[in-house]
């Protein structure tokens, strides 16, 4: 299939790898190794007795077994390990959808739970998160899209961009309403762990057959190199990503999967330091919004670490374009996702980086040349 280009990851090409504040992205930034083998107690003979040899197709049995443990149903044949959830998403929509399948996606929505059923030739019911209500998923809209054609229905909560959730007691509203159907439900779990006020979703695939879920290293965690990811569904629907699995990645790396073995084993370290400071960073970011109303509106988050303001009469491709050539910092415009007034604003950066790309902001937005990008 020939993919047209991805808006947000060719913003991210330009100008993700020369910033020097990256008030743009959507995960906690990241640990280095030498922190992770500390935290860890990973030594250099636990790294020198790993044999460089194939994986299975599915992960080694022992970390299968602890993602089953800490996110599914405790079954480690109801979970493969990914290159990241980019490849599980990837594999499910591929495998699990045809050309003229319904599909129903969240709006906005992050581009590859779409874009890749768009190029398998899907067709599309969009659940629109409504600006008017601060993005608030309002389960009786899907109940008016959903149909007896939806092939699969595609959900990311917490949502990105932006950060709104959803209860339990509306996930199993979800879960029946697409159980009457017999449609799959994809369940992007990227920032299942990090939310504010609530406690972490439980797990669709535990009480849906026809449920897949996928999780990552990348968000929630600090260790988006590592390019860790699962997939947990019904063994039934995992063995059907093997033929395309044969002839994409084939395994993972058994080096990458110790590591990610280990870290699952101090998965709450990791993610407590990274959520304490998302939370301090979230009230800096709360009071800076107050001062700056003059052309921002926001809704505050309820997980993850973006918010997706929006910026009154205000060029925001120009703005974002600004920022990034002339002060080296990071900003995504909402055009990646569909909407041209708003940008992703991420605060899973470090408090001092935050601080300082938001005082630059704050000055660019009071400033002579932002006159430019007033529409």
């Amino acid at each position: 299939m020939a993919y047209s280009q991805a808006l947000l990851e060719e913003w991210m090409r330009e100008f993700y790898y020369d910033a020097n504040i990256d008030i743009g992205s959507s995960g906690v930034h990241p640990w280095s190794f030498g922190e992770i083998r500390n935290m860890l107690n990973i030594s250099t003979k636990d790294l020198d007795r790993l044999v460089m040899m194939d994986s299975t197709s599915y992960g080694d049995l022992h970390l299968r077994l602890a993602i089953a443990n800490r996110w599914g149903n405790s079954d480690p044949n109801s979970v493969m390990v990914t290159h990241g959830s980019s490849e599980a998403i990837y594999l499910a929509l591929n495998s699990l959808l045809e050309h003229g399948d319904e599909v129903v996606v969240l709006d906005p929505c992050y581009h590859s739970l779409e874009s890749i059923a768009e190029e398998i030739g899907c067709t599309f019911k969009k659940w629109q998160l409504r600006e008017e209500e601060g993005f608030k998923a309002n389960i009786e809209d899907l109940r008016k899209i959903v149909s007896n054609n939806t092939k699969m229905v595609i959900l990311n909560f917490p949502h990105n961009p932006t950060g709104v959730t959803i209860e339990e007691s509306e996930l199993f509203q979800i879960i029946d309403l697409i159980s009457k159907y017999d449609a799959y439900l994809l369940w992007d779990g990227a920032f299942s762990e990090l939310v504010y006020n609530s406690d972490p979703l439980p797990d669709p695939t535990i009480h849906y057959k026809k449920a897949i879920s996928t999780g990552t290293f990348s968000k929630c965690y600090g260790l988006p190199g590592l390019r860790f990811g699962w997939c947990l569904a019904d063994q039934k629907i995992l063995s059907k990503f093997i033929p395309l699995r044969d002839r994409l990645t084939l395994h993972l790396s058994p080096l990458i999967e110790f590591i990610a073995l280990e870290s699952i084993k101090n998965i709450d370290l990791l993610i407590h330091a990274r959520k304490e400071e998302a939370i301090q960073n979230l009230s800096y970011l709360s009071k800076w919004m107050e001062t700056n109303n003059e052309f921002i509106e926001w809704s505050p988050p309820l997980g993850g670490v973006t918010v997706f303001p929006k910026f009154k009469d205000v060029n925001v491709d120009l703005m974002c374009r600004n920022l990034g050539k002339d002060f080296n910092v990071l900003l995504v415009p909402g055009s990646c996702f569909g909407n041209q007034s708003r940008v992703r604003l991420g605060f899973g950066c470090k408090t001092e980086d935050l601080q300082k790309g938001l005082e630059i902001l704050g000055n660019y937005i009071n400033s002579k040349e932002f006159s430019k990008c007033i529409l």
